[in-house]
């Protein structure tokens, strides 16, 4: 970049921004953050709006690399599998991986939004600048107008450069939008959420087992939790948002109490408030963002979420951003103009950003539906052998995507279609064991089809 470094200002100081104004600092960047909400070093979370958060290999790596790991590793609640729970209270475990750190953590959005402002504002040269919100953009002049809504006054703020990491509904995406920059889309889902919550039990001990992701699945809907450093689980009702059985449809206090005891008994007897937080909790929002380009001239881009949200089902939403704020950093190491910089992180990014938005709608399936289909177990437990015994070639998608950061969201979509194709053919014939494949087949059809990873 040039010598003169100008002040670099982020509208959103989520994770994302947060993050990465630790990074431009560490550049040698003076850096301005503005928020619109109040600094949540100072206040609790927001209930009913905030699911929790599932750090994966390349979040972890991003907050290595810039050197944050350390501040968080003690709020980390690690995850081995997905807990299945059937209708009829039985349960099963299905691992992710089968090495032993091939695990994902959750942990508190609030918690992590904290550690990393603290963080962020520790470092010289970090100013952030809460209850200022974002409102419109001049680009004819390189302005930005933000709102101190403390004093109600509307600041005018040079964007050259300025980074929008405004989260999925990105004021400065739909400005650029509005004054026909960019073209962007905003795909919502037919379903949406309820954040729910499973208290501690006696002593603060977990109810449940702490060290899973638990799943529900009911086909066309599904309950998750995840558990939280006090002993509680942070659950999400996954729903549609119309239809026979939806949240226009459960309505009344007698219908959401027959919901829950119909199709999760074991679950309900955990969740003495759920009726209540049912009727309190707003529909939270699914959907997933698409823009093309990125950013405007030298003077504006976006990150994160505000240039490619998705759904929360393959637990990356996070972590993509993360990886966002270290392409991002390399691109800035490697080109001599904010223009050039830009151009160079969207080209990089959009075709990995885009395969795990195809990815996560399609985990979604996968969560709701399929991880209670013997055949799909099948399969599953036929991947990880398979990885077992071809390393190089055969990796489960689920482990490209969440444990290898090395390996690009395209690849891992790329290679994933052969490897599902595969598991396919080699269990036609199989009905629940895996001495029913042919494994001599497997390994022909896998020398020929899956390269070596590198």
């Amino acid at each position: 970049m040039s010598a003169d470094r100008p002040v670099i200002r982020i509208c959103g100081a989520g994770p994302t921004g947060a993050l990465l104004a630790i990074l431009l600092q560490r550049r040698g960047h003076c850096v301005e953050l503005y928020e619109s909400r109040t600094d949540p070093r100072a206040t609790p979370a927001e209930s009913g709006r905030s699911i929790n958060l599932a750090l994966a290999d390349r979040g972890i790596h991003a907050l290595q690399l810039a050197g944050v790991f350390q501040d968080l590793e003690p709020a980390l609640l690690p995850m081995r599998g997905r807990l299945i729970h059937g209708v009829e209270g039985d349960t099963s475990l299905q691992p992710y991986g089968q090495r032993p750190g091939e695990l994902i953590y959750s942990i508190s959005r609030h918690r992590l939004n904290q550690t990393l402002l603290e963080v962020a504002a520790g470092k010289p040269g970090v100013t952030i600048h809460f209850e200022h919100r974002f409102e419109a953009a001049e680009f004819d002049t390189g302005i930005a107008l933000i709102r101190d809504l403390r004093r109600d006054r509307l600041l005018r703020v040079p964007m050259q450069p300025m980074l929008a990491s405004d989260g999925a509904g990105s004021l400065m995406r739909r400005s650029m939008g509005t004054q026909r920059l960019i073209e962007s889309r905003e795909t919502d889902l037919e379903h949406g959420y309820k954040e729910l919550s499973i208290p501690a039990a006696a002593a603060g001990k977990f109810p449940m087992a702490a060290d899973a992701l638990h799943i529900w699945p009911r086909g066309k809907f599904m309950l998750i939790a995840l558990p939280n450093e006090d002993g509680s689980f942070t659950a999400t009702l996954f729903l549609a948002k119309h239809g026979d059985t939806s949240f226009a449809t459960l309505t009344e206090n007698a219908a959401i109490e027959e919901f829950f005891s119909r199709y999760f008994p074991d679950a309900r007897g955990l969740m003495p408030n759920c009726v209540a937080e049912f009727q309190t909790h707003p529909v939270g929002f699914l959907g997933t963002v698409s823009a093309v380009p990125w950013a405007y001239r030298d003077m504006a881009a976006l990150i994160g979420d505000a240039a490619h949200a998705i759904v929360p089902f393959h637990g990356q939403g996070m972590n993509c951003c993360f990886e966002d704020c270290v392409e991002f950093d390399g691109c800035l190491g490697r080109n001599s103009s904010w223009q050039s910089a830009f151009a160079e992180f969207g080209a990089l990014r959009k075709p990995n950003t885009d395969a795990i938005a195809e990815m996560a709608l399609d985990n979604y399936l996968e969560m709701r539906d399929r991880v209670a289909d013997p055949k799909f177990q099948l399969q599953q437990a036929l991947a990880l052998e398979l990885e077992r015994r071809f390393p190089q070639r055969f990796i489960p998608r689920y482990s490209m995507v969440m444990f290898h950061h090395e390996i690009p969201y395209r690849t891992a979509l790329e290679r994933g279609t052969v490897q599902t194709q595969l598991l396919v053919e080699l269990t036609a014939g199989a009905v629940d064991s895996l001495d029913e494949v042919d494994f001599e087949r497997a390994a022909r059809e896998i020398r020929a089809r899956l390269a070596p990873i590198n």
